[in-house]
């Protein structure tokens, strides 16, 4: 898991490279998701089945603030894997004090707007009837620390964007442990509940702020910015707009989704349906962390080289990212298909002194789980060439096959087959929806992928 310097990336064994990109950035993810999975474990034991329906309906607004700071930190480094690829340094250091700059510019401004319509957005998102009050209690204060969140996301990339996942990987772990530990105090020990719960959260993302800032001072980060730096240049802006609008767009969707499944499955089974897709969600973060990791791994190997015009290695890293993901893809696929049941029974609570709502609901969602989790997952050994082809032309900056690439799944197919299939099938035709559009979406992505292959890469290369 060692780190590497930036021109490494040009020089190592793909292979090699790729596992040490990757590891650190899959563990990463994995304590990342880990904390997501256990602190909504511990909500639902010590808050209760409809504290985890609240806290999924604000994540979908949340996450999208922060993931203004996420699009800003890969589209701007891929401009920064390219420019040191090609050996333009000052370009690199412009790109990231560009980042700085409109990060806060962007996240302050919205997390206004969300504080402002608050009343309006929870409902919106599904938070109607009890949901209601838990999770404007969770929005409100979770929102103050989505700009630090958002820095952390951006500066995150540009770590790893310099050869250094190591310390990304620590970066992201920080906020995971400092987040279960106060979970403890806040919510078991202090019984401050769904207050607890937040101001858990939101310390996290403090503290994964402080070390991302201390790295970029330290000796550990090559690019050493100074004020000049943070001046907005027009078209480094249109470069990182075009490809984090990328990312952005994909959140987008997410939320979107959120936003209708949440209403799609408060109508079908209430406050408990939507607890369900709350467990299945945090299942979706957490289950594919090494896929995710992979794909997080090849980003910069696969920019740096094209930067560097070593087309031969480009097409060597997508191989060997998908072959890689694919593999660990699979993997996760038997485990969820053989212990649906054990998994959703961890987030249900079976203290004594339950009520007789409280019950219902924990035994309504252990019923129709399973099911739902087997068909959300169903089509997971072959998501693999659609994340790895998606991220290949962001990795090179190609934006728009990116952006309709990382669109196909989620708003070209799943987002019209959820508004169809239900009406038709009920519940099951909601989460079979998860696998039919991973299937059309992997179709679409292996045939556009192999046509840049065949017309870019061979041609370029012979």
């Amino acid at each position: 898991m060692a780190n590497v310097r930036s021109d490494q990336l040009g020089s190592e064994p793909i292979g090699r490279l790729l596992i040490k990109q990757a590891v650190p950035a899959s563990i990463g993810i994995l304590v990342m998701s880990l904390n997501i999975l256990v602190d909504t474990i511990f909500v639902g034991n010590w808050i209760g089945s409809i504290a985890i329906a609240a806290i999924n309906v604000v994540l979908p607004v949340s996450f999208f603030i922060a993931a203004l700071g996420m699009a800003i930190g890969i589209g701007g480094s891929s401009i920064i894997s390219r420019a040191l690829g090609a050996e333009n340094k000052n370009k690199a250091l412009k790109t990231f004090g560009n980042q700085i700059t409109l990060t806060i510019l962007i996240t302050v401004a919205m997390v206004g707007l969300g504080l402002y319509f608050v009343d309006s957005l929870i409902p919106a998102f599904g938070g109607k009837g009890e949901i209601f009050e838990p999770a404007k209690i969770y929005y409100t204060i979770v929102l103050y620390g989505v700009p630090f969140l958002a820095l952390c996301m951006m500066g995150n990339t540009v770590i790893r964007a310099e050869g250094k996942p190591r310390f990304a990987m620590i970066a992201m772990i920080i906020p995971s442990v400092g987040n279960l530990v106060l979970d403890y105090l806040f919510i078991y020990v202090f019984d401050w509940g769904m207050h607890g719960a937040a101001w858990a959260t939101t310390a996290g993302y403090l503290l994964c702020f402080g070390y991302i800032f201390w790295f970029f001072l330290s000796k550990n980060s090559e690019l050493k910015i100074s004020w000049p730096h943070f001046g907005l240049n027009g078209g480094i802006l249109r470069e990182i707009g075009s490809l984090g609008f990328v990312t952005l767009s994909r959140q987008a969707v997410t939320s979107i989704t959120y936003l209708l499944m949440n209403n799609i499955l408060f109508d079908l089974g209430g406050e408990a349906m939507v607890a369900v897709y709350a467990i299945i969600g945090r299942m979706l973060m957490f289950a594919l962390f090494p896929v995710f990791g992979v794909t997080q791994g090849f980003l910069p190997i696969a920019g740096f080289n094209y930067g560097a015009e070593k087309y031969a290695r480009v097409k060597e890293s997508i191989y060997t990212a998908i072959k890689y993901a694919a593999l660990v893809a699979t993997l996760v696929f038997v485990v969820l298909m053989i212990f649906p049941a054990e998994i959703a029974g961890l987030f249900l609570s079976s203290r004594e002194g339950m009520s007789a709502t409280e019950i219902e609901t924990n035994t309504f969602v252990l019923e129709h789980t399973p099911a739902a989790m087997r068909w959300v997952f169903a089509a997971t050994p072959i998501i693999a060439l659609q994340l790895i082809g998606a991220a290949y032309f962001q990795a090179i900056g190609k934006a728009i096959p990116a952006l309709l690439l990382t669109l196909t799944r989620q708003g070209f197919f799943f987002i019209p087959l959820i508004l169809t299939l239900p009406y038709f099938f009920g519940e099951i035709g909601v989460w079979s929806s998860f696998a039919i559009a991973d299937v059309l979406a992997t179709i679409v992505t292996g045939i556009y992928l192999k046509r840049e292959i065949d017309r870019d890469l061979n041609r370029v290369a012979a």
